[in-house]
């Protein structure tokens, strides 16, 4: 039997953003895409002026990512890690990218990633998916109200928001100030 599911499109969040940013984005524009998965944000990133990287603990993810990423003519640097083990580069990214996945003792080290005047896009599910009845169920992979601001008050609030349809997610995009404020 073949697999004729489309792949799973780049959130229109991420590609927005990536888009706005893109110009005022400190060099060099690194993007890092953290639980990368099969690298659905490789080419949108691409499209914005990021060079982008990627990881994921899975390595057939990567290679998939890395393979997928370059049929569309984009180059993906992919790596396999288990980031609770193997630390994420400090201050190296102008915007680090995270989708559906939530490890919320990263935290610190994701705000870490982004160099000074780097932006952070995160996006993932809340509590209110339960209701829906589709997706992650367990409270360790949802995000309880107001939780993701709260989880990175020490950069730029630049846009936060909760929605409850098609997915019930929260999205912010903050940014990591250029000095010590």
């Amino acid at each position: 039997m073949t697999d004729c599911r489309q792949p799973d499109p780049a959130s229109e969040f991420v590609v927005r953003w990536a888009r706005a940013i893109a110009d005022a984005t400190p060099h060099p524009r690194r993007a890092l895409d953290i639980a990368m998965g099969r690298g659905r944000h490789a080419r949108p990133l691409a499209d914005a002026g990021f060079r982008v990287f990627g990881v994921d603990r899975r390595l057939d993810a990567v290679r998939d990512g890395m393979a997928r990423a370059a049929a569309d003519g984009v180059v993906v640097r992919g790596w396999c890690a288990d980031l609770t083990r193997s630390p994420l580069p400090r201050g190296w990214f102008a915007v680090v990218v995270v989708t559906r996945y939530l490890q919320r003792d990263l935290f610190p080290a994701i705000g870490e990633a982004l160099a000074p005047g780097g932006v952070l896009l995160y996006e993932t599910f809340t509590e209110a998916q339960r209701d829906l009845g589709r997706g992650p169920t367990s409270p360790d992979h949802l995000l309880k109200p107001g939780e993701l601001p709260k989880a990175f008050e020490g950069l730029e609030l630049l846009s936060y928001e909760e929605v409850s349809e098609p997915d019930a997610l929260a999205r912010v995009a903050a940014r990591r100030r250029t000095s010590a404020a």
